[in-house]
């Protein structure tokens, strides 16, 4: 009777847990149709469309090496940007994307355009990078790995836990611990479904959290799009080289150095993925988890993947030079220092009090090496600088000191509310995964750990960076959810406890005593928990897909509403640019701000002043001169420079806006610009009668508002034998200018390639110069001293002084002008 009892237990377990694996998997199959389904939003509003700015350039060099091929796109010098100066686009571009979508143009989806490929690139990865973290996630929570918790691990540190088996040990032989249930344990729940769980609910977080949606949209041909799939699958297979109970699965860190590469090839976001990862690898040593295995899974990634990222142009021997990499560099070498000493203590069979001499020796001996080599290649300048944005992640100031990286607003620092919109609910479920993985711990999920309090720093410091905590949160809330989830499905498995129980069984007994709660209890609190789950997760879909409308909007299109109410389509950005394409001839130079170049440069085809790359603060810094000098200085230098003059002049992130930012810049170089660091004479007034904002008197002389208000403006006034209008779009968002009397002279010479400098002779590296009418243009402007050229002696610590106290001045001048217009608004109500 037992025995058909016993058979009967186990079948109703196993189909328990059929059906239970089965809705997991097809839930698993939705959410990865709706993470492609979400990203498709965009496309199936306005078309198939690039969005942005930068995904343009991407396109664009898509383009040329689909069409030259390799060897042409890694020796492209474009003489069509930055302007006369050129770029060399091959050695300064992070390539994975573009080799990417060409292979799947040629190999995969070749009936479809390269223009289709490179939309819907976004939406197919978005679909990989979740799935991706679902796996690390299963990784995660796997019973093998996560056996201990962080306190058994601090124990084990101190000596406690084997004081405690010595002390067990002495009386009697002890018992092996029965870790598998059995059906004559009285538990019908075979399967551990935390894994399957957790994996599941962090793939539902990852495939529609804003977070990552906000960087894979359909048409946002952006290096993070698929950087987010390279990054998760290069923390995976970390993750899965560090499985416990398998002796050999150090061989994934192959696949780890792999994926590690293409992310490198991908986005400089592969910094934070080599120091996350050396992070780890220096955190378990410090936890006392460092062993073979452990010494094998990171230095075949470290290997593999330095020695092919460093084939990458734009990467070449940063890995082993500049100061941002060299963390990992240092624990690779650590842990050569480790194995070696643990190696020979095994050998030589130390005693303790020997080992830790020996230790001691070789670890004193390891430091003053290299010390030694830093003090004899510091002063040669052998070791690259940290750059402005990274080290803004770590200085006090809400600022970087550079006006260009200032800027851009997604290098502010993140505001509390930041993180509820990108993140939701998981901003409440990640700290509990948090808390629970810290109970379940071990080697792969401390890396989650560590993973979760990196990204959260990051992000607070970098409001794009909260981009890195999209898997991390999902993860840390997919943790959660499972969990509760897995312990909800056991208490509504398990027999009640009115099953009668077997008087020599004390096990169940013993358990039958410790449980405080009745099994009807736990049965509605597990109802309760799987009911809660389902409703965040509904909420938490119903948010991000309402998000998602507004995140899928291309900034190059947009809504707009008319007068009458009606709604329609503002495409007048591309109505200007296809107008440069059509009417303009084929050499003409636009002069318009950064933020445009690319978008000129691949939908005009024509050659501009500087772009998005931004590698040349002294050239952005004299267009900005241009633009926020007066009218009269701007025109005589932009005559030499360009043919026509592009303003954005209608919304509020028109050039207008945008201006003081400019006049920051120019003045970095240019200190005769402004009266102070921060222009603060340069930027909008309240008028006295109007009480309305508009420009002060210094902003009003300037070139960029007098080309923006013309005609507008009573105030504004364009020399008709200087600037010519020669295209307004439909609703006014952007204006061309011919630049009247262009010096001819000038444009030649610097068309005429003998006035180029080869690094070789008939070399392909040829950058041009400006010609002698601009130069001396250029020569009036002090060379700005980054922040991170910490080598150069002399810069301008006064100045950079000047600028962070003005900038405070100017938040605490905001601050209290909020605070009276809040006062003024009660007092009216009152």
């Amino acid at each position: 009777m037992s025995t058909s009892t016993g058979k009967a237990t186990v079948n109703a377990a196993s189909i328990s847990s059929t059906v239970i694996l089965s809705v997991i998997l097809l839930l698993t199959v939705y959410t990865l149709r709706e993470s492609f389904y979400i990203r498709l939003i965009a496309i199936q509003d306005y078309g198939r469309v690039i969005h942005e700015f930068d995904p343009y350039f991407n396109f664009r060099a898509t383009e040329y090496l689909y069409q030259h091929g390799t060897k042409a796109f890694f020796t492209w010098f474009d003489h069509k940007s930055w302007y006369p100066l050129g770029r060399p686009v091959g050695t300064t571009i992070y390539p994975g994307m573009q080799f990417t979508a060409v292979f799947i143009k040629k190999y995969i989806f070749d009936d479809l355009s390269l223009n289709d490929v490179c939309v819907f690139i976004p939406a197919w990865f978005g679909v990989l990078a979740t799935f991706m973290t679902g796996l690390l996630a299963y990784e995660v929570t796997l019973e093998r790995n996560c056996s201990i918790s962080l306190l058994g691990v601090m124990m084990d540190m101190l000596g406690v836990k084997n004081q405690k088996e010595e002390k067990v040990t002495k009386g009697k032989k002890k018992k092996k611990k029965q870790t598998t249930r059995t059906p004559e344990t009285n538990d019908s729940k075979k399967t551990n479904f935390v894994p399957y769980l957790s994996a599941m609910f962090a793939m539902m977080a990852m495939a529609v959290i804003p977070a990552h949606l906000m960087r894979s949209v359909g048409g946002g041909f952006d290096n993070e799009c698929v950087a987010m799939t390279a990054m998760t699958a290069t923390f995976y297979f970390w993750c899965r080289s560090l499985r416990a109970g398998e002796n050999k699965s150090f061989l994934w860190g192959i696949m780890t150095g792999l994926s590690y590469f293409y992310m490198a090839a991908a986005w400089g976001g592969y910094v934070f993925v080599l120091n996350m990862i050396g992070l780890h690898a220096a955190l378990l040593v410090a936890l006392g988890r460092f062993n073979t295995k452990i010494y094998l899974s990171y230095s075949i990634f470290y290997i593999i993947g330095t020695a092919l990222a460093i084939q990458i142009p734009v990467v070449g021997m940063t890995p082993l030079k500049s100061l941002e990499q060299l963390g990992a560099f240092a624990v690779f070498l650590g842990y050569q220092v480790l194995q070696f000493m643990e190696v020979t203590i095994r050998k030589k069979k130390l005693s303790k009090k020997e080992a830790w001499k020996f230790r001691i020796q070789l670890v004193t001996g390891a430091a003053v090496l290299g010390i030694a080599i830093l003090l004899i290649f510091t002063p040669t300048g052998y070791f690259g600088p940290i750059s402005s944005r990274v080290r803004g992640l770590f200085v006090k100031h809400t600022k970087t000191g550079n006006p260009l990286v200032d800027s851009v607003a997604e290098h502010q620092p993140a505001k509390a509310n930041a993180y509820f919109q990108y993140l939701q609910h998981f901003c409440t479920l990640a700290p509990l995964g948090f808390l629970m993985t810290l109970v379940w711990f071990g080697d792969s999920p401390s890396f989650v750990v560590a993973y979760g309090v990196a990204t959260y720093f990051f992000s607070h410091k970098m409001v794009r960076l909260i981009l890195l905590a999209a898997p991390a949160a999902s993860i840390l809330g997919g943790i959660a959810l499972g969990r509760a989830c897995d312990w909800s499905i056991d208490q509504l498995l398990s027999k009640s406890e009115e099953e009668p129980v077997k008087k020599d069984d004390k096990k169940k007994k013993d358990a039958k005593k410790t449980d405080f709660l009745p099994s009807w209890l736990k049965k509605v609190v597990g109802v309760a928990f799987i009911c809660a789950s389902y409703g965040t997760m509904r909420s938490f879909d119903f948010y991000c897909w309402k998000i998602a409308k507004h995140l899928s909007n291309p900034s190059i299109i947009q809504i707009g509403q008319l007068r009458d109410g009606s709604v329609v389509k503002v495409d007048d950005y591309r109505e200007a640019y296809n107008w440069l394409r059509e009417n303009t001839p084929e050499d003409a130079r636009v002069m318009a701000w950064w933020d445009y170049g690319y978008q000129i440069a691949s939908i005009a085809n024509r050659t501009t002043i500087a772009d998005g790359n931004t590698w040349n603060h002294e050239h952005i810094a004299l267009l900005a001169r241009i633009l926020t000098g007066p009218t009269e200085k701007g025109y005589e230098i932009a005559r030499h420079m360009a043919d026509y003059m592009l303003v954005w002049a209608g919304g509020g992130g028109d050039d207008l806006a945008k201006s003081p930012h400019l006049a920051r810049i120019a003045n970095s170089v240019y200190r005769d610009m402004c009266s102070d660091p921060v222009c603060s004479q340069f930027g909008f007034v309240q008028d006295p009668q109007t009480r309305q904002r508009r420009p002060s008197r210094q902003m009003g002389r300037s070139l960029i508002a007098n080309l923006v208000s013309y005609r507008i403006n009573p105030d504004a006034k364009v020399d008709p034998e200087q600037f010519q209008e020669v295209f307004k779009s439909k609703f006014g968002k952007v204006r061309i200018y011919k630049i009247m009397n262009v010096d001819q002279e000038s444009k030649e010479w610097a068309a005429d390639p003998s006035n180029r400098i080869c690094d070789v002779e008939g070399g392909w590296f040829c950058r041009g110069q400006y010609p002698p009418s601009v130069l001396k243009y250029v020569n009036e402007g002090k060379t700005f001293a980054q922040l991170e050229d910490f080598n150069k002696k002399g810069y301008d610590e006064e100045y950079r002084k000047q600028y962070f106290d003005g900038l405070k001045k100017k938040d605490e001048r905001r601050k209290a002008e909020a605070k009276r217009r809040a006062a003024s608004k009660k007092k009216e109500e009152l």
